[in-house]
């Protein structure tokens, strides 16, 4: 049994930022870190993003690992003594602490199994789904790529969308198919995800919204096909079946936070882990942020769970002070982006489509913001291709309002569109 002032469970973007947190505090408290994967802490943007674009795989990785932690990686942490205050793991480990934090972010959304609505053909083993989330996916998906030239993306939301198109740049035959109308349709205004259907589809990409999987396929051997598969989508607004023919097949439909841990040792929930303006769970001496947290936003008035880098970065850097005695109040606005081909976009707040919205276009689809509002206010902002303007965006979402859609326009400076991000 080994003891830590500090221990975190997750070796990801929010762990690594949080040992940099106590740091800053306490530099003198034991600290160890029980990580899932095997590598050192690294930034996941560039997984689906820049490293597609040439970059070196050596941007991905953060800061130097010697800042007296000790390190259990390749580890999984199985369960949380939250009395005791001790944690254990898969290797037969035991660890007790003064002070914890979960920072155990999400696990990729599966395709139905063959029990409910999806049949996969016997021969087809579920990990021919590459469900794309980690450095080891992203490796394997490079292999992929070198080996096959058709794939298809099942999901049309920010790993979907952001998948098809590294594959498509990459001189590869990519077929999207989603539930939606649109791609990017459940942060997106209609029209907008409509006009990137067709921006995809003039790219190359073949886009199939309104496609539900059915059924996965192995060709069998000695025909024109041998070792590739077959999907099988319903459209659903004509019930008419379309196969598609793939070398690969990659799902990004979403996480599922993982409080397998938290929800074991009675800690309050969410849509999360809930955690108070310090950051702490419904037990004084645990803590969770990033992906797994659900925080109440201060300026919206809300309950939101982030699943993004900023977030990642500032809740992990504010919770490993608060765990080190650092009074914080946790009231950070997130950004998230994207990049999508030639397009990009940053955003805060709450993107939800079912909000008014209004459009101030520089160029229609091209270049321009769009708020979201409700309740008198602005609740989230879109800058589509527009850059520089996030701590403004942030200072509007902070506004009580009364705004209406009239005072809007040209609310934002529309500069020059310049390069999407490059992470």
């Amino acid at each position: 049994m080994t003891h830590y002032t500090y221990l975190i469970i997750g070796g990801g973007m929010t762990g690594d930022a949080a040992i940099s947190g106590i740091r800053q505090v306490d530099p003198q408290g034991s600290i160890g870190l029980v990580g899932q994967e095997p590598h050192p802490p690294y930034n996941r943007p560039p997984l689906s993003k820049s490293l597609w674009k040439g970059k070196p795989l050596r941007i991905i990785w953060r800061q130097d690992r010697d800042r007296g932690v000790t390190w259990h990686l390749g580890t999984t942490a199985t369960a949380l003594d939250a009395a005791r205050k001790q944690v254990s793991d898969d290797h037969g480990g035991v660890y007790t602490f003064d002070k914890l934090l979960l920072a155990t972010g999400g696990t990729p959304r599966r395709l139905p199994p063959p029990a409910t609505t999806l049949r996969v053909v016997p021969g087809h083993p579920a990990d021919d789904v590459l469900y794309f989330r980690t450095l080891d996916d992203y490796q394997r998906l490079r292999s992929m790529s070198g080996n096959g030239q058709r794939f298809a993306v099942v999901g049309g939301g920010f790993i979907g969308s952001e998948i098809a198109a590294a594959l498509s740049q990459s001189g590869k035959s990519v077929t999207m198919l989603f539930d939606g109308g649109g791609i990017g349709g459940r942060l997106l205004p209609a029209d907008l995800a409509l006009f990137l259907n067709d921006y995809y589809r003039k790219q190359g990409v073949e886009v199939l919204p309104r496609h539900r999987l059915e059924r996965i396929e192995r060709r069998g051997r000695g025909t024109r096909e041998a070792g590739r598969w077959a999907l099988v989508a319903r459209n659903l607004s004509t019930r008419a079946q379309q196969e598609i023919i793939a070398d690969g097949i990659v799902a990004g439909i979403g996480i599922q936070p993982n409080v397998e841990l938290a929800q074991a040792a009675g800690l309050q929930l969410g849509n999360g882990v809930r955690v108070d303006a310090r950051l702490r769970t419904s037990h004084p001496d645990i803590y969770a942020a990033g992906d797994v947290a659900e925080f109440l936003d201060p300026a919206l008035g809300a309950w939101r769970r982030v699943e993004h880098e900023d977030n990642a970065n500032a809740m992990g850097l504010a919770a490993g002070q608060s765990m080190a005695g650092r009074p914080i109040t946790y009231d950070h606005q997130p950004m998230f982006y994207s990049d999508l081909f030639e397009l990009g976009f940053e955003a805060v707040g709450q993107l939800q489509p079912d909000l008014e919205t209004v459009a101030d276009w520089k160029e229609p689809f091209r270049e321009g913001v769009v708020y979201y509002l409700g309740e008198g206010r602005v609740r989230g902002v879109l800058l589509w291709n527009v850059w520089e303007q996030v701590d403004a965006a942030r200072r509007l979402l902070a506004d009580p309002g009364p705004i209406r859609a009239s005072d809007l326009h040209g609310r934002l400076s529309l500069g020059a569109a310049q390069e999407s991000r490059s992470a």
